[in-house]
């Protein structure tokens, strides 16, 4: 596996300097966000030649852009909240071909109006999912167009809120070019830590054929998504990263939610987890 972290976990004045302190850690990849470069997250415009030029910064410095980030809320209430992101969208998947990559993180969201992540209680209603479902599908189709992969996470607090959604989610899409962002400490419901063997393995046994991108953090207690930096909660990572190399994940592992003080220690955790699957 490729270990990598999202830019956006490295905050400095310039592109280069983001890329250099990754290079620093001895990291070998990236999730790519354009907050990294001074832009907005999901932008409505790109200068010229900035996709070439975080490609080649990248490069020169041994790293591969191993996705991209395009995170906006896909459940959102409001249609023109949801068209405005696919718009973004199609700039950013636009870009991928001079990024050189073709992955493309997404959020399927919530019914919250001003946080993508939050739960709601209408995150459960078929009009949550029937709206969710037309977005994604403009989503595929963009995707489809330029040759890239949309990678999205079943979260607790979203409206794809467990691995039986997300499988679900896939097989109504029905397309190549919808994928799965694993993060296992995002799966645990409410009561669900003294079944974390079984929910972790149910996960993979429903999504496996599917993943192509790997986040690493951990979580403190179940029922929200993971807010701890990798080896600093209850998240069996022995499991979990057994779990990865037994479907021959080879690609990129993400740190994030972590401040930058604790990536070297982070690092070296999961240099020693995967140590251990040699």
């Amino acid at each position: 596996m490729q270990l990598g972290i999202l830019s956006k976990v490295i905050a400095r004045p310039t592109l280069e300097e983001v890329l250099d302190t990754i290079a620093a850690f001895g990291l070998e990849c990236l999730q790519f966000n354009f907050e990294s470069a001074g832009l907005p997250p999901m932008p409505d415009e790109l200068p010229h030649g900035l996709a070439k030029r975080v490609r080649d910064a990248a490069a020169g410095r041994g790293l591969t852009i191993a996705s991209v980030q395009a995170t906006f809320n896909m459940s959102h209430p409001d249609p023109e909240q949801r068209r405005a992101g696919l718009r973004r969208l199609q700039l950013i998947a636009d870009a991928c071909a001079d990024l050189e990559t073709s992955r493309i993180a997404i959020c399927i969201g919530t019914r919250d109006w001003s946080n993508m992540w939050r739960y709601h209680e209408e995150n459960s209603s078929q009009e949550a999912w029937s709206d969710m479902l037309a977005c994604v599908s403009e989503g595929v189709e963009i995707a489809k167009k330029t040759g890239v992969t949309l990678a999205f996470e079943p979260e607790v607090t979203n409206v794809v809120d467990s691995a039986k959604k997300a499988r679900q989610l896939l097989d109504e899409i029905a397309s190549p070019h919808l994928k799965i962002t694993m993060d296992a400490a995002n799966l645990f419901h409410a009561g669900d830590l003294s079944r974390m063997t079984e929910v972790m393995q149910h996960a993979f046994a429903l999504l496996g054929n599917d993943i192509v991108l790997a986040h690493a953090k951990d979580l403190s207690h179940d029922g929200d998504a993971g807010h701890e930096p990798a080896g600093h909660g209850l998240l069996d990572y022995e499991l979990y990263v057994s779990l990865l190399a037994q479907i021959g994940f080879r690609g990129p592992l993400l740190l994030h939610g972590l401040d930058e003080s604790l990536v070297a220690g982070c690092v070296a955790f999961l240099r020693r987890k995967l140590a251990g699957m040699e």
